[in-house]
């Protein structure tokens, strides 16, 4: 199989299903930028040192159900498709909710806004939280126009609350520090 088609040569994509769209819908761009997300988490798994396998396996964990996520929004509530794709839920949220307890523990006590950046892993989570803030963004743009699965738009957002939390994780673990923002005087 090629891995190019053609098919998109003039701005239009396939949804799941055949359906065709421009390639600006604002479903391809919600399920594109999970994408991006999805990529910024391997990013991450890439520089995260190997003693950390208890993150490996909760990112590695993440990146399976941003596909699903992917495939869910690339999937029109309704079409004849729909039974074939794994569509996230409340149980997915709440295993989110029950990792950043679990991580918040072992952070150190938050005191105010820091700039994302330290151990290269926890800068890549920090990329990664703020692309899947925009997914968040278009997901709610979609949900607008277009039915949505409502547990994709909360599952990025507790996504995110996760990522930060790992990224302050990794840093505590590594060793550095947290640089708070620090607020301009006016004068």
């Amino acid at each position: 199989m090629k891995i190019y088609t053609k098919t998109g040569d003039q701005g239009e994509t396939g949804l799941y299903g055949a359906e065709r769209v421009p390639k600006d819908h604002p479903r391809v761009e919600a399920y594109g930028t999970v994408d991006e997300a999805n990529s910024a988490l391997g990013l991450a798994r890439s520089l995260l040192p190997a003693q950390h396998a208890d993150l490996q396996g909760d990112l590695e964990y993440l990146q399976n159900a941003l596909f699903d996520l992917g495939a869910d929004l690339a999937t029109r509530q309704g079409s004849p498709y729909a039974k074939n794709v794994t569509r996230l839920d409340a149980a997915d949220v709440e295993r989110l909710e029950h990792l950043i307890d679990r991580y918040q523990e072992e952070a150190p006590p938050f005191t105010g806004f820091i700039h994302p950046g330290g151990h290269p892993a926890a800068a890549a989570l920090h990329l990664a939280r703020t692309i899947t803030r925009r997914a968040e963004r278009c997901v709610v743009s979609l949900s607008h126009q277009e039915e949505i699965n409502l547990e994709a738009q909360r599952y990025l957002n507790r996504l995110s609350d996760l990522l930060f939390t790992l990224a302050r994780v990794v840093n505590a673990r590594e060793g550095f520090s947290e640089e708070k923002w620090l607020v301009k005087k006016r004068r």
